[in-house]
């Protein structure tokens, strides 16, 4: 896994072999830092990315200068990887947690600035994730949400669609929090 600018810029971290998760790929990754470098001051904004995998979109948050981001990992296995790669950074405003992201999105009252999700893409409530989000009030005034997902689905006639952005085969829907 390769950091692509910030602090940590070209760092890699070895991504064990037994993962099973789908990164977001280099390519799509940097082009999606490109829009929101455009949408975001990093040293103000509290980010959320959920279904976190190997944790590059979260470490590549904290490397630009977000100071608090949650990620939320369910696999042991991933969550573990996340953990060492904090330490092996020592990026203290990353905050993995080992929990299911749908009941973080039950239980949290936290607000965030940012939320970033790349659930997989065949889980069947995949559809109901925006909602989630955007219906309970998890995002600030202005927040912006970014959904990873794969061509099969289209959110723009939600209210609060801003923009999709295709990369190859990985599809970024944006929401932005209008209340």
């Amino acid at each position: 896994m390769r950091i692509i600018s910030g602090k940590y810029k070209s760092r890699r971290i070895q991504v064990p072999t037994n993962f099973k998760a789908r990164p977001t790929t280099d390519f799509a990754r940097e082009n999606l830092f490109n829009v929101l470098n455009n949408l975001i001051d990093w040293e103000e904004t509290n980010a959320l990315d959920l279904f976190s995998g190997t944790g590059s979109v979260a470490i590549e948050m904290v490397s630009r200068g977000c100071p608090r981001v949650v990620c939320v990992e369910m696999s042991p296995i991933h969550y573990n990887f996340i953990s060492k790669a904090k330490d092996i950074l020592k990026a203290n405003e990353l905050f993995p947690l080992k929990a299911d992201a749908f009941k973080f999105l039950a239980t949290s009252h936290e607000k965030f600035d940012l939320i970033f999700a790349d659930p997989p893409y065949e889980m069947p409530e995949i559809e109901t994730i925006p909602n989630l989000i955007l219906d309970h009030s998890h995002l600030n005034e202005g927040g912006l949400f970014v959904f990873e997902h794969s061509k099969k689905f289209n959110f723009a006639d939600y209210d609060s669609f801003m923009e999709e952005r295709v990369y190859g085969s990985v599809h970024f829907t944006f929401f932005k929090n209008k209340q």
